[in-house]
């Protein structure tokens, strides 16, 4: 069903990104995986032949991110769409009073350059790939799919860098999809809950299952094939638009 279709997926080295890129190219699709040079990219791509491509880039660089995007076009001749996955956490509370310490500045400063700035460097150079398609009968292009969480909006104890983040990925959704619109391109947000990544899996097993138990129905962790279902579905329909989708199991977090 995206047959044809040329993405950009950041973060697609590992976790829900590479999920991204196994669907869109199992449904048709040719991908660049923008991720870090050590991220396990180049073995994703290796899995699909001449259908991806494997790009080792810093995404809050200019540079590395305008060399991946001409390439990708030389390579596959268009981009119809980005699907941002790429971030980074950190869990600090903003004071520990039993150590009389702080959140360290630099702490908060990376992940806000990586999830928010990174986010942004990605998007503002991309779309201006995707605009030079030639739209169809609405006049559309191409969509931008970025990755909140739901700490943005129930972020937890030593979440606030990382929640700040996320929540700078939602405010962004609606402004540049209004930017956007008149050029035919979508932006929408994916807010994902618990999923079964690399990242949650350094959990003891008896916290995974007490997390499990959070959600309303199903009462597991998220699939990453589940989180590319819902991309899939945001790319094909194109009255999603300036939306931000949680997708998490009815999950609402409570302040630990």
């Amino acid at each position: 069903m995206l047959k044809g279709l040329v993405s950009l997926v950041t973060g697609g080295g590992s976790g829900l990104g590479k999920a991204t890129v196994e669907k869109l190219i199992k449904e048709g699709g040719k991908v660049s995986i923008l991720d870090l040079p050590k991220s396990g990219g180049d073995g994703v791509a290796s899995e699909f032949g001449g259908d991806a491509k494997f790009f080792p880039v810093d995404i809050t660089s200019e540079s590395d991110v305008s060399s991946a995007l001409t390439d990708t076009k030389k390579r596959f001749g268009k981009l119809d769409v980005i699907v941002n996955c790429a971030g980074i956490a950190r869990a600090n509370k903003v004071y520990n009073f039993n150590k009389n310490t702080m959140h360290k500045l630099e702490d908060f400063e990376d992940v806000v350059k990586t999830n928010v700035v990174g986010t942004f460097n990605v998007i503002r150079q991309g779309v201006g790939v995707i605009g030079e398609n030639e739209p169809d009968e609405d006049g559309y292009r191409g969509v931008v799919i970025n990755v909140a969480s739901i700490a943005a909006f129930e972020g937890q104890i030593g979440q606030a860098a990382y929640a700040a983040s996320k929540g700078a990925i939602v405010s962004m959704t609606l402004p540049l999809a209004r930017d956007l619109g008149t050029h035919g391109i979508r932006v929408c947000t994916i807010a994902p809950g618990l999923f079964d990544t690399p990242l949650l899996r350094h959990l003891p097993d008896k916290v995974i299952a007490f997390l499990s138990k959070q959600h309303v129905f199903p009462q597991r962790l998220g699939k990453g094939s589940e989180f590319a279902d819902l991309v899939q579905a945001i790319i094909l329909n194109k009255m999603l638009n300036g939306e931000v989708i949680r997708l998490d199991g009815g999950l609402r977090m409570m302040a630990a």
